[in-house]
């Protein structure tokens, strides 16, 4: 029986499904060549997962910055324990929940428009919806730093010569403006979970519910939401502990108006103090690492001994509500999203890169200087180099590490499986500014042979480390779909294991390896958390120059980078969409 709402099989069911082949009795019995290939993976899922962890712990104790002699004692996390941490801690909270729970209304409104209802052009809504997802969100901040910029930005520009006020209308500097840009991604994040949990939901379920005499919007809330819980659990953790992780929006909309959240403060603790205090930072860091722990913890006591069963052995289809013209409001409503979240950033991205000035919007101001500027940057093509070497090298490593992870996981029954499982999914609840901490002390004190860190290989490690949840969980769901009696056959017919391997299970579980290599290339380059900790001279990537360049008041040479950036992102959502098309015309 399968699961709705990304749940997998326990280890029982799993080796219940299995059959007893000789491919499975082999991979089951223990061999020298079993256990050395085991024994190889744990190592390298423990440098990627608990040796950075550890080093936080370490780190948190150590009087010292990384590499360099001192003592150990409780300083950092005396140092934790003040006033303004607290108004810190506060804020991290609050600016979370306060964009994870309307996100999470909007993401679900959205899920059963595209999913549950007749609204026209829904799978072309679908590709709009989730678009923002994939913008780097550094661009989008930028943009929205020149769009409601409270003296001269565009949109107050614009009510000011619409209405002679002379207030501004938003303020993106503030926290409306931090929870206003955190949304924009929140939103096509938790959608992408709720929109296929819709799609799997028998209707018999909630036809039941009406046939019962129950209105429709009691059967929404007493039926489908709560077989939606595990799905909507997920998606809250998720989305709170990715606000509570984000760095973009409290940089540039915080910073500015004196709001601190975690994550600008161990930034701040590093970059900008006159001595950096590691010790402070690394604390900190641990100390947000257990509370995400913890929260997890939560979220499994919630979902603890109930059953969300919503896809049986019976076929049916989803039950469509026709809106008759409410279908109208509907599709506006999705066109609404698309036009703020994407048209009116990457609108200002394309206007400021052709003005003289940014603000300045008249005929005798327009130039192409600022593309000539960024074409004769060095920084600019090194970091685009490096970018393209990480994405590429990131990608192919990330899914080649996921699909091992996930094989064992799920078509194995090896005795490690399940730490192997764990090990993977570690770097979930770490934050990329806090595994970056980690990755400081981790590769400061490694000896002097291996010199990791400051290279390049420093910003591999860590985005391989970020992205192999995610490319472990694409072929989980991949592999979880393969009959068993596939390899049996393969195996019957005398193919050796690596021909199986090849010939079957990698050709069937190639369109989702090409998806997942995707979304791990989008976030690399998305990246800049770890990357703005990490880096060093040579070693810039395209989201650090963003930065770099915006600091430095360069923000129309911001938006010619921008768009090439969008052109990628583009680019590669292309190829992504027909990756994705290509699967689902061979099933």
């Amino acid at each position: 029986m399968t699961k709705a709402n990304g749940y997998s099989p326990d280890a029982r069911e799993v080796d219940a499904a299995l059959p007893e082949s000789a491919l499975r009795r082999a991979l089951s019995g223990g061999g020298l060549i079993q256990n050395i290939s085991l024994l190889a993976l744990i190592i390298v899922l423990a440098f990627l997962t608990i040796y950075p962890l550890l080093m936080l712990l370490y780190g948190s104790f150590h009087s010292a910055p990384p590499g360099m002699p001192g003592e150990f004692n409780l300083d950092g996390y005396r140092a934790i324990f003040t006033t303004s941490n607290f108004l810190v801690l506060l804020n991290t909270i609050g600016i979370s929940l306060a964009k994870t729970v309307p996100s999470l209304v909007i993401a679900v409104l959205l899920a059963w428009i595209i999913a549950r209802t007749d609204t026209p052009f829904r799978g072309a809504l679908e590709i709009l919806i989730t678009l923002p997802f994939f913008i780097p969100p550094i661009l989008t901040a930028m943009a929205w730093g020149m769009l409601g910029n409270p003296q001269v930005g565009v949109i107050n520009t614009v009510w000011r010569w619409m209405t002679g006020s002379e207030g501004a209308l938003i303020n993106v500097y503030s926290y409306g403006g931090i929870i206003w840009h955190m949304c924009q991604y929140s939103i096509p994040f938790l959608f992408l979970f709720i929109v296929d949990a819709f799609r799997a939901m028998d209707p018999s379920l909630e036809e039941s519910s009406r046939m019962c005499g129950a209105s429709r919007w009691a059967t929404f809330r007493k039926i489908t939401l709560v077989l939606l819980l595990p799905v909507l659990t997920s998606s809250f953790i998720l989305s709170f502990i990715r606000g509570v992780e984000s760095f973009e929006s409290p940089l540039f909309f915080g910073t500015p108006a004196g709001i601190t959240v975690i994550t600008t403060e161990i930034y701040e603790s590093i970059n900008h103090r006159a001595t950096p205090d590691y010790q402070y930072a690394t604390a900190l860091s641990f100390a947000i690492l257990v509370s995400m722990f913890l929260l997890v913890v939560w979220q499994w006591g919630v979902l603890r001994g109930r059953s969300f069963q919503t896809v049986t052995g019976k076929g049916f289809r989803p039950s469509i509500t026709e809106l008759g013209p409410w279908r109208w409001i509907t599709f506006s409503f999705c066109i609404l999203f698309f036009m703020v979240t994407v048209v009116l950033p990457v609108g200002q991205l394309l206007a400021g890169s052709f003005f003289q000035f940014f603000g300045f919007y008249t005929l005798d101001m327009l130039t192409l200087d600022h593309y000539r500027a960024v074409l004769d940057n060095d920084e600019f093509w090194r970091a685009l180099r490096n970018t393209t070497m990480l994405g590429f090298a990131g990608a192919t490593t990330t899914m080649l590490l996921g699909s091992v992870v996930a094989y064992i996981s799920v078509r194995t029954r090896w005795r490690g499986r399940l730490l192997v499982d764990v090990m993977a999914w570690l770097p979930w609840m770490m934050p990329g500014m806090v595994l970056g901490v980690g990755f400081l002390w981790a590769f400061a004190v490694l000896p002097g042979p291996i010199p990791i860190y400051g290279t390049m290989w420093a910003l591999l490690i860590a985005y391989i480390a970020l992205g192999t949840p995610v490319a472990s969980r694409v072929m989980m769901g991949s592999y979880h779909q393969l009959s068993y009696d596939l390899e049996e056959c393969s195996r019957v017919h005398g193919g050796s294991w690596l021909q199986t391997m090849w010939r079957v299970v990698v050709a069937l579980a190639w369109p989702s390896f090409a998806v997942g290599w995707i979304l791990t290339f989008f976030m690399i380059i998305r990246e800049l958390s770890a990357s703005i900790l990490l880096y060093s001279i040579g070693s810039e990537v395209l989201s650090v120059v963003v930065l770099k360049l915006w600091t430095d008041g360069k923000a129309e040479q911001v938006s010619v980078i921008g768009l090439m950036m969008m052109l990628l992102v583009i680019l590669f959502r292309g190829i992504q969409l027909k990756m994705i098309n290509s699967r689902i015309s061979k099933l």
